[in-house]
């Protein structure tokens, strides 16, 4: 039945066919999307990565190619040749850029058979299962979804190299296989068979190749950079994922700044058609914790939080001068047009805050009639118009009291982002971007009581807060920025140490003595003594702004081959044990898993 292609070459692509092509002879390959039988004739629509054109196999017309097309079935792979018809009237297909004109049949290849698709191809309403769409993710590929969703990637990927190359950017490779360095994340060992016992790990980031780029003097470098982090994983993390990463030298934060949004404003235009508002508007990191209880709000919407620690002071409620006598805060958040909400849906709600750390949620509804709230007999009047002060008729405003800051702005950040997708509140098809800068150089860990890099150890104090460092670290701002988009990180960046003996004192401030960072940093700290200029950069993320681009939630969505939440690849079955002959020539020796205790009547 299968036949071989030998001699036989494609005329046109799938997708070519118009009405100037009527009456000429064309070749068409593919497979077979759908099969149709009617009035004596066999129809077929022929795909490939392009589109469908309808072929017709009428026996008046050829006996031989008809009688062959009776074998088909869904997903061989043929080879048609043909003269190239107007559709009668009536059928056209207005979907379909091929859908004026048809192919008749008069020779046919059958190239390839076909099992039955696990994963429906063509009929893409029908649910399939995620894991069973990556076991089988060849065929997964052959979907109009997934295909445009590569297809993007790569436009996404041109784009973005077009324009950086015309803002004088060089693309530069930087090594996969580098030393193991603490960035937040476990690495990804390999171990050295020429260098017994000694490993290269997997790149977390090009972070310090980049910078020494820059002390080499190539002043503007990008590269669509391949990262590999063995971390848990979540909708929005892979094993192995990729990002834009660039870097210059002699800029300040506004320069990288342009240039994302050049690029990003860019990308847009040419992919989507859709024209980016620049500049992003930009808001420090304490502001935006305060209105939004997060670091990367989502700001298609409202209902940002509110503070009425002092406008509710003096009320007779327990919970809320138990806070205030422990120099607690109370915050709020106003819903729009849900006054009317039921019991059960504050009780959900109040469950939800509970599992997040909260005592409990306090709800007050602004109705036409009048206010109602279950802490309604505790509140003066006073403390009603302060609460009014931030909501409208038919609101309702949820409150949350606790002594640490912090948590009440996380809670309520969750809160609204909840109700903001509960109640519709975020618009479609919008894309609110956002810079937050200033974050803190530092923060402190609390399990292992030191401080730690907020970004990363190499990102540069602000110039006014370096006297800090020593004498009040956890104050000290630095010239970090986030790019947010819809509620995603999509890129972090800084303006870099240049300097060893700045570098230093960050080392320090984290607890890194002079022989640990000489160890792990010391060919950086010795690039900087030869002239290193300032510089700056920034990674976005390009799995996850594809993944927005495409309207998808995952970035497995946009990932051709990605690997499942346990960090495995269903198609391949990779990780996998192997030979003891490839371990012995590493030097390497598995220990066996301990088995778990066998229950029994004996507690151990």
């Amino acid at each position: 039945m299968v036949e071989p292609m030998i001699g036989l070459k494609r005329s046109h692509g799938c997708a070519a066919l118009r009405d100037g092509d009527v009456g000429g002879k064309a070749t068409l390959m593919g497979w077979v999307h759908r099969r149709r039988e009617f009035g004596g004739m066999t129809f077929i629509d022929l795909r490939d990565r392009d589109g469908i054109t309808q072929v017709v196999f009428n026996p008046q017309h050829n006996s031989e190619a008809f009688e062959k097309s009776q074998a088909l079935k869904s997903e061989f792979v043929i080879a048609v040749t043909g003269t190239v018809g107007k559709r009668p009237d009536g059928t056209t297909n207005a979907r379909l850029a091929t859908g004026d004109v048809e192919l008749l049949a008069e020779s046919i290849r059958i190239l390839n058979t076909s099992k039955t698709s696990p994963v429906p191809v063509a009929d893409e309403t029908q649910a399939t299962d995620e894991a069973l769409r990556m076991k089988y993710r060849f065929l997964d590929l052959r979907r109009d979804k997934m295909k445009n969703r590569i297809i993007m990637r790569h436009q996404i990927a041109k784009a973005m190299r077009d324009y950086l190359d015309s803002q004088g950017f060089l693309e530069i490779e930087t090594p996969i296989l580098v030393r193991s360095t603490p960035e937040g994340a476990r690495d990804y060992l390999v171990p050295s068979r020429v260098n017994p016992g000694k490993f290269y790990a997997l790149p977390q980031s090009p972070q310090l190749f980049k910078q020494l780029l820059m002390v080499g003097g190539l002043e503007r470098y990008f590269q669509i950079a391949r990262c590999f982090r063995d971390e848990d994983l979540r909708a929005d993390r892979q094993p192995e994922f990729t990002q834009l990463d660039l870097e210059m030298s002699f800029v300040e934060q506004d320069d990288v700044f342009t240039v994302i949004e050049g690029t990003l404003k860019h990308v847009f235009k040419q992919v989507a058609g859709i024209d980016l508002q620049t500049p992003f508007i930009r808001v420090p990191y304490r502001e935006i914790m305060e209105r939004y209880g997060s670091d990367k709000p989502d700001t298609r919407f409202g209902m940002e939080i509110f503070d009425v620690t002092e406008g509710l002071r003096g009320t007779e409620f327990a919970r809320f001068n138990e806070v205030l006598e422990r120099n607690g805060t109370i915050r709020g958040i106003a819903v729009p047009e849900q006054a009317g909400a039921s019991r059960k849906e504050l009780d959900t709600l109040a469950e939800t805050v509970k599992s997040l750390g909260a005592a409990g949620l306090y709800a007050v509804a602004f109705q036409a009639d009048g206010v109602k709230s279950s802490i309604g007999k505790f509140l003066q009047e006073s403390h009603v118009n302060a609460l009014r002060a931030h909501a409208k008729e038919g609101d309702l405003v949820l409150l949350v009291a606790h002594e640490e800051k912090s948590k009440a702005l996380d809670i309520l950040g969750r809160l609204r982002l909840e109700l903001g997708r509960q109640h519709k509140l975020i618009p479609p098809g919008t894309y609110n971007f956002l810079w937050v800068v200033n974050f803190p150089q530092f923060h402190w860990n609390e399990e292992e009581q030191r401080l730690e890099a907020e970004h990363h150890p190499f990102t540069s104090p602000l110039p006014e807060d370096i006297p800090l460092i020593d004498t009040d670290p956890r104050n000290v701002r630095s010239s970090a920025y986030d790019l947010v988009l819809n509620g995603n990180e999509l890129g972090s960046g800084s303006i870099r140490i240049h300097q060893r003996p700045l570098q230093e004192r960050i080392f320090q401030a984290i607890g890194l003595n002079q022989e640990e960072a000489n160890e792990k940093f010391g060919f950086l700290m010795e690039a900087f003594e030869y002239g290193a200029p300032p510089h700056g950069g920034i990674a976005l993320g390009f799995d996850r702004l594809t993944a927005i681009m495409s309207g998808v939630d995952s970035i497995r969505e946009v990932v051709a081959f990605p690997k499942n939440q346990n960090a495995v690849d269903p198609m391949t079955g990779a990780p996998v044990e192997v030979a003891q002959d490839q371990l012995d020539i590493v030097r390497i020796q598995v220990k066996a898993t301990p088995k778990a205790p066998q229950e029994s009547g004996v507690l151990v």
